[in-house]
């Protein structure tokens, strides 16, 4: 006797309440995820950390993962007041749990709503984009990495992507967790030293801070490739 397949709708419905979510959020919170308002509210935070630590940090956790969940463009203002209020260590670490919680989650309810389905019709198909499929699945660790290691791709996109195309669950959250921790070490370092521009009263833009850190990180994800290749040449 086989078990009744669920229905479609109700494998769907942690997507449409994310949506709904990410509505909410893109409305009514997108304003708040600027650096310029962490400037403005840097002492109210502060206060609030000192005064409510582990509060303050479960808080900001909470927060950063609903970010990444709902697809929210505030991840790198996320990453850089986990250093601010928190310093390098451990905002470094509050900021990788946070975004691969995030990310598993988003992975999880995709893949339960829409994987098998675009999986399949994907395979079915043929042509480069089953290729494409058939490589990530066969090197799904170095690529998956590779996205992580450089930020080539939008964040919920390199979310959401290869739940579509079928990667396995361990390996998603096993590349998720290596990939980002040097981008996260950067951006949290940043942070860190934020109360002194603010100190200044200085206004740097984010793209000339971040700049070189994204270069060094570009370099960086070459790493996978070249170990990829040295194990190949030993066999």
């Amino acid at each position: 006797m086989t078990e009744p397949i669920p229905d479609p709708w109700l494998r769907r419905l942690p997507i449409l309440v994310i949506a709904i979510f990410a509505g909410i959020g893109l409305i009514y919170f997108r304003q708040f995820l600027r650096f310029e308002v962490l400037g403005q509210n840097r002492d109210w935070l502060i206060g609030l950390r000192d005064a409510h630590y582990l509060l303050t940090a479960l808080a900001f956790m909470v927060i950063y993962i609903l970010v990444v969940l709902t697809s929210l463009p505030g991840g790198l203002i996320m990453s850089l007041t986990g250093g601010f209020l928190f310093g390098l260590f451990p905002g470094v670490i509050f900021n990788v749990t946070s975004a691969t919680v995030g990310a598993v989650l988003l992975f999880l309810a995709i893949r339960s709503g829409f994987s098998q389905d675009v999986a399949a019709r994907i395979a079915a198909r043929g042509g480069a984009v089953a290729r494409l499929q058939s490589n990530l699945k066969q090197n799904e660790i170095w690529v998956m990495l590779t996205m992580r290691l450089i930020p080539v791709l939008p964040f919920s996109i390199s979310n959401i992507l290869p739940a579509l195309v079928g990667v396995r669950l361990w390996a998603f959250a096993m590349t998720t967790i290596l990939g980002i921790i040097p981008a996260c070490l950067i951006y949290a370092s940043i942070g860190s030293d934020l109360s002194d521009i603010f100190d200044r009263g200085e206004a740097p833009r984010l793209t000339d801070m971040i700049g070189l850190p994204l270069a060094g990180l570009a370099a960086l994800s070459a790493l996978p490739l070249v170990i990829k290749y040295v194990q190949s040449r030993k066999t």
